[in-house]
This record gives structure tokens, C-alpha cells and sequence, in this order.
């Protein structure tokens, strides 16, 4: 489909103006962070003045913003002694670096920030980087690094998704780390399907493959040292979402549900259809809000029977998604990702929080 979209807008004739126009704007926004930061701001001020309340129309695109964070990722601090720092963000220009909390280096990790994660979803990253700390990797997050291109794929604009593939694979090529560390399911599918994005490019085809080799999903990567984290009981009953991208495209399932098993005390229930999508689908839930909802609707009914205190996932969309279908149909409980719920569990982790 993506190839298909990205024919009809290249090919000579009529040009789908919806579609122009949405990957132009796409194009003007994700890879540009000061105009994120913009957008950021903006986004925050209408949640202060909150229209929906008096434009009903209006209201369902409000349910899909969670509240911004006041500054985005890395904002937060560590505790002075754990031998980590964090650094402004996007400036210097190595970015954000944090050294193992105890012992010695297992590996030296790089962690893709994305586009709107670090102002939607900060905390989630600073989860992350704790979680990889207490691991004993080493975690650097350079500045510099872009969007992946997803979205843009979604919408045609195969050019521009390999120019921002081109400055990834640069980037981060030439730091000396051992892998990639994504948090959100649409990016690392996007970032392992580099070498087919760049398959006619001689120059980058083999790089791509070089760099696809080192992305690895956070629950991978927990996974393939030994997971020994200590982690307090949190006496819930949880359900586990099923990202279309990190299930479908990257083909991992068991491992998001071997971390949440590792949390004493937590009892993980499936729902139904775990892995059917939540209706989010990059910004489908906005192109087709009709059918977007009854894919939600039906995904919030198969929460609802399991009676799940908190819904866990592991990527941005489905958790937008989800979150505002609970809130719209009623059903008590809480969105998480995965390494959120992982770092409230973790000794000593900066969002411990009673059950």
C-alpha cells in the first residue's frame, strides 16, 4: 500500500490533493524539531483553554492528547552518586549520555528518540534509560538523530523518508555502541525495514543493513542479558496490547509478556484478539475516525473482560488509543507502556508508586 501510495503521488496526472497536502505537512513538521517544540506549545495551550467544551466536535481529538509533560525528554534528573548525567536536549551536541548505575558496562546502547516521543511521551524514554542503567548498559542519546520516516511512508513521500534514513543510518553508524534501543513499535519496524527503503541506493544499501542489524526493540534487548532487576511486587491484574508493528512486523510477542511475568505479584490476562489492531494505525484513527473507533470500540470490550486494572502496550499510538477509549466508553483502569509499568516495579526507580 505504502508503495502503491508512493506511485499515484510520483506518477504523472491527477495527484490526490488530500494526500499532497498531508505529506507536506508531515514533511514541514516531524523532521524539525524547533518546529515540534512549536507545535508542543501549542498543543499545551489549547489543553489550557480546552475548546471541546464548547465545540463538541472538537472533543474526540481531545481524548487521543494525553497531558503534555512542561519540558520534553530528557528532562528529568538521577540522583547524584549513581555516576549518571544528563545533558540538554537537543544541544550539546552529544546529546544525552547516562553511564550503568553499578557494575560494570555490559554494552554501550544508543537510544532512538523519535519525533514526538520526547513531547508526547518523555517519561516513557526516561523509563527506559533508567531501566537500561540499572541493566548495565550505557546509554547514550546523540542529538542530531531525526525521525524515522514512518509516517511519511504512510503517506508516499518515499523521498523524504530516505533522506531521514540516510542521516539515521550516518548518525548513528558512527557512534561506537552496540545496538539501537527503541521504544515504540512503529519506529524500530521502520528503522529494520531500512535496507528495503534503501534497496536501489548503492551507496547506502549495505549501511542500511549494517545499521538495521543493531535495532532492537527495549524488550529484546532486556531480554537477551540476564534479567535480573530487582523488582518489588505490584499486586495487579494486567493485560497485555499487542503493537501491530512489534507483533506483526517484528514478529515479537513473547517477549514483552516474559517482562511483565517477571513482576512479582502482577497477574498478566490475555484479552481477546490481543494482537487485532486498536484502530490508532499511525494517524488512521484521524484519516478514518469511523472506522477507527469500531476497531477501538471492540479492543476496549475485550479490555473490559478481563476486568485489567492497568492496559499495557508498547508503542505511543495504541497507547493514545487506548487511553482515550477507556476514558470513552468508561472502563476504570490505566494505559501504560510496558517499560513505564517495568520502572514503577523496580527497586528504587524513580516512578515507584504504590499499587
Amino acid at each position: 500500500m505504502m508503495e502503491a501510495r508512493a506511485a499515484i503521488l510520483a506518477g504523472p496526472g491527477a495527484h490526490p490533493y488530500p494526500w499532497r497536502l498531508r505529506a507536506w505537512l508531515l514533511r514541514q513538521l516531524l523532521p524539525h524539531r524547533g518546529r515540534l517544540a512549536l507545535a508542543a506549545s501549542a498543543l499545551r495551550l489549547y489543553q489550557r483553554l480546552g475548546p471541546g467544551r464548547w465545540l463538541p466536535p472538537l472533543r474526540p481529538l481531545e481524548a487521543l492528547l494525553p497531558p503534555l509533560p512542561a519540558r520534553p525528554f530528557p528532562s528529568y534528573s538521577t540522583r547524584p552518586g549513581q555516576g549518571s548525567h544528563a545533558v540538554g536536549w537537543p544541544s550539546p551536541p552529544e546529546g544525552l549520555t547516562v553511564e550503568p548505575q553499578s557494575g560494570p558496562t555490559r554494552r554501550r546502547v544508543a537510544l532512538f528518540a523519535g519525533c514526538v516521543m520526547p513531547w508526547l511521551y518523555s517519561g516513557v524514554h526516561a523509563a527506559t534509560v533508567r531501566l537500561l542503567a540499572r541493566s548495565g548498559c550505557g546509554v547514550l542519546a546523540p542529538a542530531g538523530q531525526t525521525c524515522c520516516g514512518a509516517l511519511l511512508l504512510h503517506s508516499g513521500d518515499v523521498a523524504t523518508a530516505r533522506r531521514l534514513a540516510r542521516r539515521n543510518t550516518d548518525l548513528f553508524l558512527g557512534l561506537e555502541i552496540d545496538a539501537v534501543v527503541v521504544n515504540a513499535a512503529g519506529c524500530g519496524s521502520a528503522l529494520k525495514e531500512y535496507p528495503h527503503l534503501l534497496r536501489d541506493d548503492p551507496a547506502y544499501y549495505a549501511k542500511a543493513q549494517r545499521f538495521s542489524a543493531l535495532v532492537k526493540d527495549v524488550s529484546e534487548l532486556l531480554l537477551e542479558s540476564p534479567f535480573d532487576l530487582p523488582l518489588r511486587p505490584l499486586p495487579l491484574r494486567a493485560t497485555y496490547q499487542d503493537p501491530c508493528h512489534l507483533a506483526h512486523a517484528q514478529g515479537l510477542r513473547a517477549q514483552p509478556r516474559a517482562l511483565l511475568r517477571a513482576i512479582p505479584g502482577l497477574e498478566l490476562v490475555e484479552m481477546a484478539g490481543a494482537d487485532r489492531c486498536c484502530g490508532s494505525a499511525g494517524i488512521y484513527n484521524l484519516l478514518h475516525p469511523a472506522l477507527a473507533r469500531r476497531l477501538l470500540r471492540s479492543k476496549v470490550e475485550a479490555i473490559r473482560a478481563t476486568e485489567a486494572q492497568v492496559v499495557v502496550t508498547a508503542n505511543p499510538g495504541c497507547q493514545l488509543q487506548l487511553a482515550a477509549g477507556l476514558k470513552l466508553w468508561g472502563v476504570p483502569g490505566r494505559v501504560v507502556h510496558l517499560v513505564e509499568l517495568l520502572d514503577e516495579a523496580l527497586i528504587g526507580g524513580a516512578n515507584a508508586r504504590s499499587p
